[in-house]
């Protein structure tokens, strides 16, 4: 993709995260109507600013870009005429943002039929901004990297928690978990943030849609990470996803996950 383009998108982007933080932030820390949304074997919560943020996302879109595609959290999937989509969670984190913790974010990811290719992971909150697009990773407009970690013995393991793995998933997690020098845990989406900004190393969930994890790629890799799922395959769909500082750090884990 041209370099101007990719320029257009990324101040786009930004317009994009902007609007949802006009919906997300007069809801943060307030008392909320919270609803259980259906289909998940624990606690999936929506709120009017879940749904508010993705309105706002998708009506810009449909305004400048008619013929890309959109699937979002909330409302779906409308296909597009050309190949680019944007693929939208509004709140990633939910439990979190009615919780009043600051680990969630909106993620807005942009790609084509090889994958998201730029990627925005805002906390407006905390005035934390941090995308990935082609040439790299950034907090703002600060070139960000992960840390050099190779072996598990030295690496900082995080996951939003063991309810989100089957039993077989958590046995293997935890086989990562002993080797690793200590873990932390309810970082959600925030937790990939960390590792390509070189605070976190190793990131291991499972359960995850294609919305949770697309704007993320970009960030990660940019950083210099290595992402994918636990048997290395595209993690652009979501499932079982393994996000490492390094390649060898990533290999290291992926040995134990399979």
């Amino acid at each position: 993709m041209p370099t101007m383009d990719i320029n257009v998108y990324s101040v786009f982007l930004d317009r994009l995260a902007d609007a949802a933080a006009k919906e997300t932030l007069p809801h943060f820390r307030t008392e909320l109507d919270i609803a259980d949304k259906p289909g998940k074997d624990r606690f999936d919560p929506v709120t009017i600013a879940d749904k508010n943020a993705e309105r706002a996302i998708r009506a810009l879109i449909e305004a400048h870009y008619p013929d890309h595609g959109i699937l979002g959290e909330e409302y779906g999937e409308k296909p597009g005429t050309g190949d680019l989509r944007w693929v939208i969670d509004p709140i990633d984190g939910t439990q979190a943002f009615v919780a009043g913790l600051t680990s969630w974010a909106t993620l807005i990811a942009l790609g084509d039929e090889d994958g998201p290719f730029m990627g925005i992971a805002d906390q407006p909150y905390l005035q934390e901004r941090y995308s990935g697009r082609p040439e790299g990773a950034f907090l703002g407009n600060t070139p960000i990297r992960t840390r050099a970690c190779r072996k598990l013995e030295n690496a900082i393991l995080s996951t939003t928690g063991p309810d989100w793995f089957t039993d077989q998933e958590l046995i293997k997690f935890e086989r990562v978990r002993k080797q690793a020098r200590f873990t932390r845990y309810g970082y959600d989406c925030y937790a990939y943030c960390l590792l390509a900004s070189g605070h976190l190393d190793l990131v291991i969930e499972a359960g995850l849609e294609s919305y949770d994890i697309q704007a993320l790629i970009p960030i990660i890799r940019g950083a210099g990470g290595v992402i994918s799922t636990w048997d290395g395959g595209d993690p652009s769909d979501g499932g079982r996803i393994v996000a490492a500082a390094t390649p060898a750090l990533h290999e290291a884990a992926m040995a134990l996950l399979t």
